[in-house]
């Protein structure tokens, strides 16, 4: 299978330019830090449209196929537009990137709603912009659900999200599938959940079934696995109910490379064993072949996204590591912290000499355990230089906070050498503005 984007660390216009500065999409990374100032998002235009085709590419002989994007990777009014205009709908998890969708004029009809504790509020607007598909989580949420139909004298159209029993290799946090998970219902809850549908829950339209296994998977046998555990559900509830369920939505969780020794599938790869699972599934249990849903997030947008710090302090530990500080951290990218998260990065300002030196990369944040990478070979770093931290598209912004009441950087889009805000850097009066003087 030919390489594609998520098997690459870096945005796929990175080079040096002429200068010996790296750039982006001909944009001067240094020059570009200069303009808009660090801690800065910088987002690849080029490599983000070129993922979101090969994702269609390598789905398109599986004519049934819907791609959504999984929105809680990365949510921008910006962002949305240009995967809407290459093709996507939208996994959305919240009233907030239900809004952005909309604020950036897509239609709702393009998206499903997930999560596991959708509040009232947010039901009801989902609704109110005709959100196409619920993914329906628990038994309450099957309650509001059909009230708020009722209210708005309209049929919502719904999944139901299955625990599969499905265990990958990843980081404890962000396994989904397995049994012992706050997602989904367990397979033997379905009936009772499709006989209170059927017999209390007019307003609602059972679709299908969703599974979402993961999240930074490497391993290809789950989604093959996967796909059998929900055509298999399939046919059973179909038999069973006499119901015509003819919907799968996979979910996504496909891995990227942050550093060399990681190692994910390509995309056709995956493409390949989800398409072969589905038609020896449906041959097996004699079933029709269902429309996909796959809801990819950080394969789409992670490679595409880099993030801009300046370096700072230094401190020698004596007989011990040396650390340099740059100008953001863990507010700006929890990962590390959160899940021991390993990144790469390269000092994107031209330096006079090919040595190196390895040093841990500290944030300023009043944390200990505030380390973006450790140990890492970095050439002669400086204070004043510039480091290029690779892979952060994907649960950086979207995971920031104002910790230490730090504002939160801005995020610019790059693309034949022009770059454009897409997020504006938070001022102090933004910060203060929900504050409350007695």
């Amino acid at each position: 299978m030919p390489k594609t984007v998520n098997q690459n660390i870096k945005p796929i216009t990175t080079k040096r330019n002429n200068l010996g500065n790296l750039e982006i999409s001909g944009c001067d990374l240094t020059d570009i830090a200069k303009k808009y100032g660090t801690p800065l998002y910088v987002m690849d235009e080029v490599t983000l449209r070129q993922v979101a085709r090969e994702y269609k590419n390598a789905f398109s002989s599986y004519k049934k196929t819907n791609m959504m994007f999984a929105s809680k990777a990365l949510m921008t009014s910006r962002i949305a537009q240009i995967l809407f205009e290459e093709g996507f709908g939208f996994d959305v998890v919240s009233g907030g990137e239900i809004y952005t969708v909309h604020h950036a004029g897509i239609d709702l009809s393009h998206a499903t709603f997930n999560g596991n504790n959708k509040t009232k509020d947010e039901i009801e607007t989902a609704l109110k912009l005709n959100i196409g598909r619920v993914s329906v989580d628990n038994f309450l949420e099957i309650k509001m659900l059909d009230e708020e139909a009722k209210k708005q004298n309209k049929v919502q159209k719904i999944l139901l999200r299955i625990t599969p029993g499905i265990e990958c290799h990843t980081h404890k946090y962000i396994q989904t599938g397995h049994l012992d998970s706050k997602f989904g219902f367990d397979l033997t809850q379905i009936d009772d959940v499709i006989n209170l549908i059927k017999n209390e829950c007019s307003n609602l339209e059972i679709k299908g079934l969703h599974a979402h296994i993961g999240s930074q998977i490497f391993e290809t046998r789950v989604y093959y696995d996967e796909i059998g555990v929900l055509i298999k559900e399939l046919k059973r509830i179909n038999t069973t109910h006499n119901l015509n369920l003819n919907e799968i939505n996979a979910g996504g969780g496909l891995g990227i490379t942050y550093v060399g020794s990681d190692c994910p599938p390509s995309i056709d790869t995956i493409a390949n064993v989800i398409i072969t699972s589905i038609k020896d599934h449906c041959e097996k249990f004699e079933i029709e072949e269902p429309v996909l849903y796959i809801e990819p997030g950080r394969s789409i947008v992670g490679t595409a996204g880099v993030t801009l710090y300046t370096i700072g302090s230094f401190k020698q530990v004596p007989n011990g590591r040396k650390y340099i500080a740059v100008d953001g951290g863990m507010a700006d990218n929890p990962r590390p912290s959160m899940y021991e998260a390993k990144y790469y990065a390269e000092i994107a300002n031209f330096k006079n000499t090919k040595d190196t030196e390895k040093v841990t990369v500290a944030g300023r944040f009043c944390e200990s355990g505030d380390i973006l990478i450790k140990d890492i070979d970095l050439n002669s770093p400086e204070t004043g230089d510039i480091l290029c931290v690779y892979n952060t598209g994907a649960y950086g912004y979207s995971m920031s906070s104002n910790y230490n009441r730090v504002l939160k950087p801005a995020m610019i889009l790059v693309n034949n050498s022009q770059s454009d805000i897409i997020i504006k850097r938070e001022t102090y009066e933004q910060l203060v503005q929900n504050d409350v003087l007695n």
